[in-house]
């Protein structure tokens, strides 16, 4: 797909979309402060009624205040006990990184690409080397295997509407290539 073929009411969306989400915890924690004030307010307010104001300004203005700060701060000393002390957030990544194929043994096309002409390049430069060698053979193989997949095929399709005919790649061959070009991609819209 061509730039001047995208919506650009689509990308002018999304974009609308990303920015709500980046601003989603700033104001996620405004909106819990001051709703988690104002409904322990009527609880407190009484403490307030002996002094009507401190230098003119109502002493209510120094409770809310006070209540919406502590909570603040209470938020964030969860989250620095939460990131610091507890750590949980490497047992969640440690989670992430098992469960997601593409770190464990699956390969995206553009990971299979770098590693083959990694693999490539450690062979040609390997002097003889023959446990080199067939190391850098395992890793082509691997990379041949999963250019049977369902997401190589939509690489090779996406590179040949975008760039022209996706070369056969060395570690390749001619039958691989067709495969993935004619893989049958059935996307929802």
């Amino acid at each position: 797909m061509t730039k001047s073929s995208r919506n650009p009411f689509k990308k002018w969306f999304m974009r609308q979309y990303w920015r709500m989400q980046q601003s989603q915890s700033i104001i996620s924690m405004v909106l819990l402060g001051s709703s988690l004030t104002l409904l322990i307010w009527p609880y407190v307010r009484w403490r307030f009624d002996d002094w009507p104001t401190i230098m003119g300004i109502p002493t209510a203005y120094f409770g809310l205040s006070g209540i919406f700060l502590t909570l603040i701060l209470g938020v964030l000393t969860i989250g620095f006990l939460y990131d610091r002390v507890f750590s949980l957030w490497t047992e969640l990544r440690s989670v992430d990184l098992e469960r997601n194929p593409y770190w464990t043994y699956a390969l995206s096309p553009t990971w299979m690409m770098t590693l083959a002409t990694n693999a490539e390049i450690l062979k040609r430069t390997s002097n003889g080397d023959e446990a080199i060698e067939s190391h850098a053979d395992w890793i082509l193989q691997w990379c041949k295997k999963y250019a049977e997949s369902e997401m190589f095929g939509r690489a090779v399709q996406n590179w040949d509407k975008e760039m022209g005919e996706t070369p056969t790649f060395w570690f390749l061959d001619e039958e691989v290539m067709t495969s993935a070009r004619n893989y049958n991609i059935e996307d929802e819209d």
